[in-house]
């Protein structure tokens, strides 16, 4: 079994994802490596996409490609990836094989919500995601306030909002398998999420919410603060998949374009998000 990784530049990494999914339809494993993410394909010599269409499909974001043998069951250790998460004390994220109450044996009551990740997504553990959950456990879901999620991704989220009381809730991501996969693990865990494809850089502002999740890069966030929302304006935004550093522009951005404020700061290592709200 052969691991084909293609490493590109951090703030490409949106579009050489999209590119890469062409060529891998079932999707790739992702890995933060800072300023760089690194998409990672498996399969037997013979089946992986050659390397000049690679190349071709990172285009200028590329960093560099490494190829490495993998022993045969990688298949199932690659769930051993993927280990639950608590956060704030009322949350337990976890994947479908792990036991409710996590590896240790964390004790109710804490909300479990269950996540597949597929071989494309994670089930949470990534700092930034963290961090948008300790900020939504900080929101009231009270009366029901509905959300949108941009780029959900698994539907991580989306879904923790749904389990949370929030409603009506729904998400948005520019990859198809990402759409399915938040469809599909909202069943999972008998809450509704209304799901749909939408490229940020393409189709103009998403639909609106009282409460927006957007767990994004640096410029599609800023892209988000000059488009705006249609219809409902947002009285709540948590934005997150910030640098440390990138966090006072993204903040000034909504201030300036959408009158949100900012409130609420959170760090983890050397990622921040935050809590704007009108």
């Amino acid at each position: 079994m052969i691991r084909l990784a293609v490493r590109v530049r951090r703030a490409d990494a949106e579009v050489a994802l999209a590119e890469l999914l062409e060529l891998a339809p079932s999707g790739v494993e992702e890995v933060d490596l800072g300023d760089r993410v690194e998409y990672a394909i498996y399969g037997a010599p013979g089946e992986l996409p050659e390397l000049p269409d690679l190349q071709a499909a990172a285009g200028d974001a590329l960093v560099e490609v490494l190829t490495t043998r993998v022993a045969d069951d990688w298949a199932e250790r690659w769930k051993d990836f993927h280990q639950p998460i608590e956060v704030g004390g009322r949350l337990l994220v976890r994947a479908p094989w792990h036991r409710a109450g996590g590896r240790d044996g964390v004790a109710a009551p804490l909300q479990d919500v269950v996540i597949d990740p597929g071989q494309a997504f994670g089930t949470g553990a990534h700092h930034t995601t963290r961090l948008c959950l300790q900020l939504l456990l900080a929101l009231d879901a009270e009366p029901p306030r509905g959300v949108m999620d941009v780029g959900c991704g698994s539907g991580v989220l989306a879904i923790t909002a749904a389990k949370l009381g929030f409603g009506p809730v729904a998400g948005i991501d520019h990859e198809r398998e990402s759409v399915a996969a938040t469809v599909q693990n909202a069943a999972l865990n008998g809450v509704t999420v209304q799901a749909t494809r939408h490229d940020l850089m393409h189709d103009g502002p998403t639909a609106g919410a009282p409460v927006v999740l957007a767990n994004l890069l640096r410029p599609l966030l800023l892209q988000v603060a000059a488009d705006g929302f249609t219809g409902v304006q947002p009285d709540a935004v948590i934005a997150s998949g910030l640098l440390a550093h990138e966090a006072d522009e993204v903040a000034a951005a909504f201030a300036a374009r959408q009158g949100l404020r900012e409130a609420d700061r959170r760090h983890s290592g050397e990622w921040a998000a935050l809590l704007l709200t009108r």
